[in-house]
């Protein structure tokens, strides 16, 4: 059996941590870098000083280091067709290519996609020119939502209960740019009403294999208020969501997405993300993700018992149909610690308490399977008393100062745990937070609780 260089470019996140985690685990890896890197992966392999979109300083390295796969887990190196260019160097990678991720770079693209492919989704129009968009405003019933139409690190959907907020938040975007570039063209949508949801689906191009379904709570306040944020919390699998009702997903969002794609010549392969909303009148997408979420990551890597590596393998030989994929039949979260000020402005380098010591195994321990060691496995990053292996801490935006955990980033590290109930698994990941400090540490109380 070869074992595998493997390369990790993504946003430095706890999506790139609990991926990593879960690569770790299987018998085939062998090195792991991560491009970027936390605190959290500096501890599974190497992390590079090199940003994720630095995609000709990427293939330069996947080159000299003979890196045998690299996944591409995040928006802006999908967007940048990292993916293209890698295939175009003969190095083996897993994402969707630039065209085909357009489906998140893109809302405008996007929206028109599900125009054309009679998709369910909000009514909507998508606008160039400040003036024309803001007329069209003053006719529309509120609330109303405004989105740039390009990658805004999850915070570019505005919600707008008066006319006044619409027309500044219009200004915003379009005349300010405070999304620079993504705002070149606005959608402006009918609000939509109900719980929204988190689908996941593996595509090889051809074939699919559905996750189970995920829930992400997006405002930083508790009652889903504030402004958005990249996501404070996720919970999986929904109570709620029936098995009639995802395969009515999967028949009417899911499959007919993909297939959608590969008519217009553009084929997906990694994972489809679809935001959904469950509307009296059924389920309608929000905006479509070319990746894994983030932290609904974090959930599904606890769920997932499947070899995730053979799970990609498969995917880019076109083989997704011949893979078996397991889940597990536990309840899991995962609640966001974030910094102060999160998501404005925020101060970063405060000592982090209660987390366990961050020790790196050497290569050689990078074996995989069963007799991966408890470091790697996980059990030492639970928690004393916060439910042991059960409790799993990913780090976001974290780094280690002479020999500190400290704060560098606005969602810094992701308490996650598992349960035979979700209410178990709440239970054990707030229990365990009450054991971690850092200066301005802030987080939601009520994650998964309208699901209980």
């Amino acid at each position: 059996m070869s074992k595998l260089k493997i390369l990790i470019i993504g946003a430095g996140g706890g999506r790139e941590h609990a991926v990593g985690w879960k690569i770790a685990q299987s018998p085939r890896a062998r090195e792991l870098f991560f491009a970027r890197g936390n605190a959290g992966t500096a501890r599974l392999g190497t992390n590079l000083d090199i940003e994720e979109t630095e995609i000709s300083k990427l293939i330069e390295f996947a080159q000299k280091e003979k890196i045998n796969l690299t996944l591409a887990l995040s928006d802006d190196p999908l967007a940048l067709g990292v993916v293209d260019e890698f295939q175009k160097a003969n190095l083996r990678i897993w994402g969707p290519k630039k065209a085909a991720a357009q489906l998140e770079w893109s809302k405008a693209f996007s929206k028109d996609f599900m125009r054309r492919h009679n998709l369910p989704t909000a009514k909507f129009e998508i606008f160039n020119d400040f003036e024309k968009a803001k007329e069209y405003l003053t006719k529309q019933t509120l609330p109303i939502v405004i989105k740039a139409s390009g990658l805004a690190g999850g915070k570019g959907a505005v919600i707008c209960e008066t006319k006044e907020k619409a027309i500044e938040t219009l200004e915003e975007i379009m005349i300010k740019k405070v999304f620079g570039e993504s705002g070149n063209k606005v959608v402006i949508e009918e609000f939509l009403t109900g719980p929204e949801i988190s689908i996941h689906a593996f595509s090889d191009g051809k074939s699919y294999k559905m996750f189970p379904p995920s829930q992400d709570h997006k405002k930083i306040g508790e009652g889903d208020t504030g402004p958005n944020t990249g996501g404070m919390g996720t919970i999986a699998p929904l109570p709620f969501v029936t098995k009639e009702l995802m395969q009515k997903i999967e028949k009417e969002i899911v499959a007919p997405t993909l297939e959608g794609m590969k008519k217009d010549g553009k084929p997906f392969m990694g994972v489809l993300y679809p935001g959904l909303m469950l509307t009296k009148e059924g389920p309608k997408i929000l905006e479509y993700n070319a990746r894994f979420g983030d932290p609904e990551t974090q959930t599904y890597m606890r769920l997932l018992e499947t070899d995730l590596l053979e799970i990609i393998e498969n995917s880019i030989d076109q083989k997704l149909d011949q893979t078996e994929i397991k889940w597990s039949n536990k309840s899991v979260c995962n609640i966001v610690l974030a910094s102060g000020g999160y998501p404005g402005n925020y101060k970063k380098g405060k000592m982090i308490t209660g987390v366990p010591p961050l020790l790196k195994p050497p290569a050689s321990l990078l074996s995989g399977g069963t007799n991966l060691p408890p470091l790697i496995r996980g059990s030492r990053e639970g928690l004393e008393g916060g439910g042991g292996g059960d409790v799993i801490i990913f780090h976001a935006g974290t780094k280690v100062v002479r020999q500190d955990l400290t704060t560098n980033g606005g969602r810094v590290l992701g308490v996650s745990a598992t349960g035979n109930s979700l209410k178990e698994a709440l239970e054990k990941a707030y229990k365990a937070i009450k054991k971690i400090s850092f200066e301005g540490m802030q987080y939601r109380k009520d994650i998964g609780k309208n699901a209980l």
